[in-house]
């Protein structure tokens, strides 16, 4: 009899079990390693800035979080799973905002609303795709879409960028690229199963500790905070 709060969402888990999604589970290491470079970098730099370090916590606690749900599998597990993310999500746009308006509050509290205001109508024209109930049927897209507000952001964020010739261009480029591949290999996990037996979800783990680095880097080395070298 399978437990009452039992998650099974990703093609290599086969049964309840705690290492029944050892690709899944272990692939959570690359978010340590994002975040252990990324302190490296802010130690080297100097001058370490508490939003850094916080993102740099946070990033740890994503690969953290990803490897209790992957290995309980419960609604527990999931919520440590989800909540480290949009976590990481919302603290970095707001401490990208707050160094692109020269850390001015009041600038950074208005383009914030608005970033919330976009998330929130793209979530609302996105929420059927989300919902994952059972009433909902099959999702195609694996529950992708619930990424969409994240993609239309790195997106955007390239394009103005590469605009004003922006010195983390590169970074946040590179960092778009990766998330768009790594969200097609989540979203390909399940119709691949039969013929992947472990599925493509911890790709997916992998490239997403890449795009936190490469993040966190453009955030340290090129959007430096005041009274950094």
């Amino acid at each position: 009899m399978l437990p009452a709060d039992y998650i099974d969402l990703y093609c290599e888990r086969t049964a309840p079990g705690f290492w029944n999604e050892p690709l899944n589970a272990l692939s959570n290491l690359s978010f340590i390693v994002a975040a252990l470079v990324a302190l490296y970098l802010v130690r080297r730099r100097g001058n370490a800035d508490l939003a850094e370090l916080v993102l740099i916590t946070l990033a740890a606690a994503i690969g953290v979080g990803s490897f209790l749900f992957h290995t309980f599998a419960n609604t527990w597990s999931e919520l440590a799973d989800v909540i480290p993310i949009w976590s990481f999500v919302a603290f970095y746009i707001i401490t990208v905002i707050y160094r692109a308006t020269g850390e001015n509050l009041f600038r950074t509290l208005r383009a914030s609303a608005i970033a919330v205001g976009l998330t929130a109508v793209i979530f609302w024209f996105s929420s059927s795709a989300v919902v994952t109930g059972l009433e909902a049927g099959p999702d195609p897209l694996n529950g992708s879409m619930q990424y969409l507000p994240a993609v239309v952001a790195l997106l955007v964020a390239t394009v103005l960028m590469q605009l004003r010739k922006h010195p983390a261009r590169t970074y946040i480029t590179f960092a778009a690229a990766t998330f768009v591949i790594s969200l097609a290999f989540r979203t390909i996990d399940i119709a691949l199963c039969f013929s992947i037996s472990f599925g493509t979800h911890f790709m997916w783990h992998l490239l997403n500790g890449l795009m936190i680095g490469l993040l966190l880097a453009a955030l340290v080395l090129k959007m430096k905070p005041k009274g950094a070298s």
